[in-house]
C-alpha cells in the first residue's frame, strides 16, 4: 500500500479540515474528558445487574461499551504518552489544523444525534463478556491518564507530532486528532451506555404480562 497517496488530502475534502486555536482545542478536550470521567463515576453507583442489563443479545450493555473504549484506549494511551515523550517538536504552534483524514474519523467518531453506526471489528467487539465493575474503574484510570496526556501535550506540536492508528499500520495522525478521534469515540460509548439504561429503566416500568 502507498501510504503517501493514502496520506494526501483529496480535493473533495480539503476544506474538511479543523483549524483552532491550540488552547482552545485542549481546553475544550479536557472538559470533554472530565464530563466522561464524571459519567463513569456515575455507573460506578450502579448495580452489576443493571449495567449488564441488554435490550436485545445483540446490542452491548453498558459494561460492554465502557470495555470497547478500554480495548481502545489499552493502544493509544501507550502510543500517545510515548511519542510526546520522543517528538523532536518541543514548540507548540498557537493553531492546531487538522489533517483530513483525522477530522474524517474525528467527526465519524463523534456522539452526535442520527449518528451512522460502524462495524466493530471483531478483536475489539466485547458482546457476550464477562465483566463487572473493574471494567469501568480501568475506564476511570485511562480517564486520569489522558487528563495528564493533554497536559504534557500543551509542550509539544500538535500538527507534527505524529502517532499510529490502532486499525492499520500503514496510517498516521497528528497528535491533536488523535486526541480528539480518542475522546469523541469515548463521548460517543459513553452516550451508548447512557441509553441502554434509559432502555432499562422504561423496561421497568412496563407492567408484567400474565
Amino acid at each position: 500500500m502507498d501510504q503517501g497517496k493514502w496520506q494526501r488530502t483529496p480535493p473533495s475534502l480539503k476544506k474538511k479540515t479543523m483549524n483552532i486555536k491550540t488552547e482552545i482545542l485542549i481546553e475544550d478536550l479536557i472538559k470533554r474528558t472530565m464530563q466522561n470521567l464524571n459519567k463513569a463515576e456515575q455507573l460506578c453507583q450502579l448495580s452489576v445487574e443493571k449495567l449488564n442489563w441488554k435490550s436485545n443479545p445483540k446490542k452491548w450493555n453498558a459494561l460492554e461499551c465502557i470495555e470497547h473504549l478500554n480495548i481502545y484506549g489499552a493502544y493509544y494511551l501507550p502510543e500517545i504518552s510515548l511519542q510526546i515523550a520522543q517528538t523532536p517538536h518541543k514548540t507548540p504552534e498557537a493553531y492546531f489544523k487538522s489533517r483530513w483524514l483525522g477530522n474524517y474519523f474525528a467527526n465519524m467518531l463523534s456522539a452526535k444525534e442520527n449518528v451512522k453506526k460502524m462495524k466493530t471489528l471483531k478483536e475489539n467487539d466485547p458482546i457476550g463478556s464477562k465483566l463487572d465493575k473493574t471494567v469501568i474503574e480501568q475506564f476511570i484510570d485511562q480517564q486520569k491518564r489522558l487528563l495528564d496526556l493533554l497536559g504534557r501535550a500543551r509542550k509539544v506540536s500538535l500538527n507534527k507530532t505524529i502517532t499510529g492508528m490502532s486499525i492499520t499500520k500503514y496510517l498516521t495522525l497528528k497528535l491533536g486528532d488523535t486526541f480528539r478521534i480518542v475522546i469523541y469515540h469515548n463521548q460517543r460509548h459513553i452516550a451508548q451506555a447512557f441509553q441502554m439504561l434509559s432502555e432499562y429503566e422504561e423496561s421497568a416500568k412496563k407492567p408484567e404480562v400474565v
